[in-house]
């Protein structure tokens, strides 16, 4: 019996592992992304140089390594590029529900101007349909990247996102200009919880 169950506990424990290890690799789905910077009201392309942009889904806990990745690069690249984070809000959600801690840390970050995205409208225009997505313009507003700068859900540390939009920053060329986004569904009311979250 004791045999048994520990085949029992080793087969779960394995299926569990296999579980998870899929889920942080499993890549949300993206939109068409304008090649052209498209017309919208809510973020203003800067003319003089370039333009990032990044959609948040406001309780995705894969984001905050988005979100630390995106700080990492804006820290090296300076006053080169003007930043953007839009988060998601249902029309008919308060507003706290959104100013929540992902918030929070956008709003600490220098330099990094923070908006609301009502029913996720700028979003779909920019074919940005999970939490994480990135997209950067040059100063005339041509389409230089566009993907996740994480290389997995909640996974933080260098990647070929990151390290694509560092080269693009800093002047250089970069053979890679889309990369997979990991993280929640952005026009969705909920999110879902990584199984390594609900574990603890």
């Amino acid at each position: 019996m004791r045999v048994l169950a520990c085949v029992a506990w080793l087969l779960a424990a394995a299926g569990g592992m296999a579980f998870i290890v899929n889920y942080e690799g499993r890549a949300g789905h993206a939109g068409e992304t304008p090649q052209q910077w498209p017309a919208q009201k809510l973020v203003a392309r800067d003319s003089s140089r370039d333009t990032l942009v990044m959609f948040v889904h406001p309780q995705c806990p894969c984001t905050d390594a988005s979100m630390e990745e995106l700080n990492q690069i804006l820290a090296r690249a300076g006053k080169s590029v003007a930043a953007h984070v839009v988060f998601f809000r249902p029309a008919n959600f308060p507003a706290d529900w959104t100013h929540a801690g992902l918030w929070k840390t956008a709003s600490a970050i220098p330099g990094l101007a923070v908006h609301e995205d009502i029913d996720g409208v700028t979003a779909k225009i920019f074919g940005a349909e999970t939490s994480g997505f990135v997209a950067l313009y040059d100063a005339r507003g041509q389409l230089l990247f566009h993907g996740g700068i994480t290389s997995g859900r909640g996974h933080a540390g260098d990647n070929t996102g990151e390290s694509a939009v560092v080269a693009l920053l800093s002047g250089h060329d970069s053979f890679v200009k889309q990369t997979p986004v990991y993280g929640c569904s952005l026009n969705s009311e909920s999110c879902a919880i990584p199984p390594a979250q609900i574990a603890k």
